[in-house]
């Protein structure tokens, strides 16, 4: 027993190394107890020390379960944190899919209502995403990453722009062309430029007149194929079985008619280009969006020519194979061409997406822009190249 009290006694003759160590708490020991015998095991000069044996004996194993070797300890901290972010990333991306699938979902069944009921609910909803579209056009403009090679437009114009952008789709609605509004509107605002304080830059003005344009004028396309092409589609089935009181055979337009098939064409772009790009994607289709592949464009090519075709035959519009099928073309052309026109715009900015407006999607400018192109080509097409309007 001795042997044993003199290496904790007498302490001056060794050298410990002492290391940090991360124990339990004392409260843990302090109830141990010898199995029913009180009695002291060793006597010395500093008293009784049964208890501190048992204490002692304690921490040395709780030490070795603890601490091991130090590098193997490190390894398997860093491991344990790998594996961690790993789960983290997962449990992100799974939250963020369910979300955008559940607004996608969410918006697709709102708009397609707002499609049908046309007329001035059409053009409100309209121009309530023109004004938040172009309010954020006009913030990646003033963001950073642009803002650093050029002057912007100061905020004043910015907001009379995003107002002007919003009236155009209801005066289009009202006139019927705002080809000399929006000429005039685009006078004042580059008055407005040049009078402002300070020296006026071209980069203001060209930025300025592309959001006139871009958020406000090519959007009006969309009133026009809706609300315009007025002449009943009297061959599409669906029309001789829909409510008298939503307007009967009669609101089944031609206009309701293309709305309804270039949606859906856009959509089917998306979709098949997105769930292709993930199966078979391999070849990069632009430097602008380095997710986009080829592979995932002639995915998204051939599900909207499908869809546009199926769609042309349950609908009896247009009558041509051959019209369905460049009408489906535009639309994939207009889409892939949106989305790149609005993925260079955010690139230039430094940003991912235009705003967060809307939970897993980002702001409307990323739900819009495949939109933005495709309603001014396929209202072209059917005004010069459809006899009758398809019909």
């Amino acid at each position: 027993m001795a042997s044993f009290a003199e290496p904790i006694l007498s302490t001056s003759s060794c050298t410990f190394t002492r290391k940090p160590l991360n124990l339990p708490a004392f409260s843990e020991y302090s109830s141990l107890r010898l199995g029913g015998d009180t009695k002291p095991l060793l006597r010395s000069r500093v008293g009784q020390i049964s208890v501190k044996r048992r204490f002692l004996t304690a921490v040395t194993r709780a030490e070795s379960d603890q601490l091991g070797d130090d590098d193997s300890n490190s390894k398997g901290v860093d491991r344990i944190h790998d594996l961690q972010k790993l789960e983290d990333n997962k449990q992100k991306k799974s939250s963020q899919l369910k979300k955008r699938v559940i607004f996608g979902i969410g918006i697709g069944l709102l708009v397609g209502c707002v499609v049908l009921a046309g007329g001035w609910v059409f053009t409100v909803a309209l121009a309530a995403s023109v004004f938040i579209g172009s309010r954020e056009y006009f913030e990646l403009v003033r963001s950073r990453g642009i803002a650093k090679g050029m002057t912007p437009p100061p905020r004043y114009v910015s907001r009379v722009c995003s107002v002007i952008c919003a009236l155009m789709p209801i005066l289009t609605l009202y006139f019927g062309n705002i080809d000399i509004s929006v000429t005039s509107a685009a006078f004042v605002v580059a008055i407005a430029l040049l009078v402002q304080r300070g020296s006026p830059r071209f980069a203001q003005l060209s930025s300025t007149m592309f959001g006139l344009f871009y958020c406000g004028y090519l959007p009006c396309f969309w009133v026009k194929l809706r609300c315009g092409l007025a002449a009943p589609a009297l061959n599409t089935g669906i029309g001789r079985t829909w409510p008298i009181l939503l307007g009967g055979q009669a609101h089944w337009t031609v206009g309701l008619v293309a709305t309804l098939i270039s949606f859906s064409g856009v959509i089917a772009t998306d979709t098949f280009a997105f769930l292709g790009g993930k199966a078979f994607g391999r070849t990069p289709l632009t430097s602008i969006s380095p997710k986009k592949t080829w592979e995932g464009t002639f995915t998204g090519f051939v599900g909207c020519i499908g869809m546009t075709v199926l769609l042309s035959k349950s609908l009896c519009w247009p009558q041509s194979l051959f019209s369905s099928i460049v009408f489906g073309f535009l639309n994939f052309f207009g889409s892939v061409f949106g989305d790149l026109i609005e993925s260079m715009i955010k690139r230039d900015a430094g940003v991912k997406d235009s705003g967060s407006l809307i939970p897993g999607h980002g702001g409307i400018l990323d739900r819009v822009d495949s939109y933005i192109f495709t309603g001014a080509l396929a209202y072209s097409f059917i005004k010069t190249s459809l006899r009758l309007y398809g019909v």
